[in-house]
């Protein structure tokens, strides 16, 4: 690895598996200090040279207060990672209210939480890069039963856009 990332530091939501673990190693691997998060816990136990954090990111108090306390002890963060998802199973036909709010709770207003959250340090700080995991299931093309999932998918690209504007 060219350590591309060294002295930056990373907060990565979702870091327990999959995409998020994936992304966290990497960083690790550049060179960066990671800030992993997990709705569980116990799944970062292995992230080794991360520090790790239980939170929920649908939970708009949690995400501020870890804000608020990652701000105070590393400072606003290099780069934020937004990896949390759902893949809902089904047509619009099968998504109920319940699950079109969860889907679009966790893929999207989660992103929404935590870029509130720590984009002001970051700008005080001089800029980042914000890193919003989306998918070609979106406003790119459609998928079979994917339905909710891929309006979330689009909702993330659009958010992503208008941060950056």
């Amino acid at each position: 690895m060219s350590r591309r990332l060294k002295g930056k530091l990373a907060l990565v939501t979702a870091a327990g598996q999959g995409i998020g673990r994936a992304i966290a190693e990497a960083f690790i691997a550049e060179g960066a200090k990671v800030i992993a998060t997990d709705l569980d816990a116990a799944k970062l136990k292995s992230l080794k040279k991360a520090t790790v954090f239980a939170l929920d990111v649908r939970d708009t108090a949690k995400v501020d207060a870890l804000a608020k306390s990652v701000i105070k002890k590393f400072g606003a963060p290099d780069i934020l990672a937004n990896c949390a998802g759902f893949v809902h199973q089904g047509s619009v036909l099968e998504c109920s209210e319940d699950d079109w709010d969860f889907s679009f709770d966790l893929n999207v207003k989660s992103m929404h939480r935590t870029i509130k959250a720590f984009l002001p340090a970051m700008l005080a700080k001089g800029g980042g890069s914000i890193v919003n995991i989306a998918s070609t299931v979106s406003s790119v093309r459609a998928a079979p039963n994917r339905y909710v999932y891929g309006a979330t998918k689009a909702a993330i690209i659009g958010l992503t856009k208008a941060v950056a504007m």
